[in-house]
């Protein structure tokens, strides 16, 4: 079975076994739940209206706060101001705060001619004064603070969009670590390896800022939440050097982990169906207590539900938010 029909064949049967917003509720004092969309609308503009209904059913579930793993369209859909408008206003229709996250659809694959030939740099500007015009608020229709990598580490101003606040004593963190090999696979090799070099330093400081904060703070867990699905099974491999912009990333997601000695969860999304699995380091050994999360997304638009109990060992607990009438893509 190759990947394509193994992913459908995943998603067919975890649309069987999981329900919608018929789960249980939080039980501890301290229990929360949040949701987790992205990698849609794909389908401009039939995807418009399942995007709605899912958001219609994050409304009623009234999540703490929802998070968004980026990819606001498809690699191959226009990245024009006006569909990145369009995406922002959809989001802006969740009423629970949402933390968004940038995927690498809205800018680093917007060099592709159905895209509209754009130059991803410029792109990645525009995603930043549209998204992030109010550095530490959150998106959505219920305004929340959040830290901005850029206002509180003036040597990364330009990093706005990496966030971090927290919860009944679990920290949540956004990087921004697209697919796109990280934004290191690009037509101009040079620019994008400017680019990435300055945002990875961004990203990895961070990450390890936030570790040490949460370690110190003495968190209860950590969540962080990227778009990219980097398959760490093939880290580090000369004969594929495409995972290579991954390597810090998961790197500084190790040393962390192991610091802070806490359920680590990374969420993101990028390959568009739910699967929960162990987080493997770059030698294809689990990382202890940690786990990778991914959303569904293209055409399964669904999001997924994780209910946080930081008085219990797990921490994190895991359900997929379905919308029947939005169906399944197999």
């Amino acid at each position: 079975m190759n990947f394509l029909n193994l992913a459908a064949a995943v998603s067919a049967a975890i649309l069987l076994q999981v329900s919608s917003t018929t789960a249980q509720q939080p039980s501890g004092p301290n229990a929360f739940d949040i949701a987790v969309i992205g990698d849609m609308p794909y389908k401009i503009p039939d995807d418009y209206p399942k995007v709605d209904r899912l958001i219609a059913a994050i409304n009623k579930l009234k999540p703490a706060f929802t998070l968004h793993v980026g990819d606001i369209k498809s690699g191959s859909s226009p990245c024009t101001d006006e569909v990145f408008k369009r995406a922002f206003d959809q989001i802006q229709t969740i009423e629970s705060p949402v933390v968004y996250t940038i995927g690498d659809n809205e800018w680093t694959d917007c060099h592709r001619k159905d895209a509209g030939g754009y130059d991803p740099r410029e792109r990645l500007l525009k995603v930043r004064e549209m998204f992030f015009a109010k550095p530490g608020q959150s998106l959505g229709k219920t305004a929340m603070a959040v830290e901005s990598q850029g206002l509180v580490m003036p040597e990364y101003k330009t990093y706005v969009e990496n966030t971090r606040f927290w919860k009944n004593g679990v920290m949540f963190v956004g990087v921004h670590v697209p697919g796109s090999n990280n934004g290191f696979e690009a037509l101009d090799p040079v620019a994008a390896a400017t680019e990435f070099a300055a945002r990875n330093k961004a990203n990895i400081a961070w990450i390890d800022a936030s570790f040490k904060q949460a370690k110190e703070a003495n968190a209860k867990g950590f969540l962080m939440f990227i778009q990219a699905d980097f398959d760490e099974s093939r880290l580090p491999n000369k004969a594929l050097p495409r995972e290579s912009g991954f390597w810090g990333t998961l790197n500084a997601i190790e040393a962390g982990t192991k610091l802070l000695g806490k359920p680590f969860l990374l969420v993101h999304g990028d390959e568009h169906y739910f699967a929960v699995k162990p987080l493997l380091n770059t030698r294809g050994k689990p990382i202890p207590g940690a786990t990778k999360l991914m959303n569904w997304g293209e055409g399964e638009v669904h999001g997924t539900r994780i209910t946080i109990d930081p008085d219990t060992t797990h921490v994190f607990g895991y359900s997929s938010i379905m919308v029947p009438e939005n169906g399944a893509s197999n």
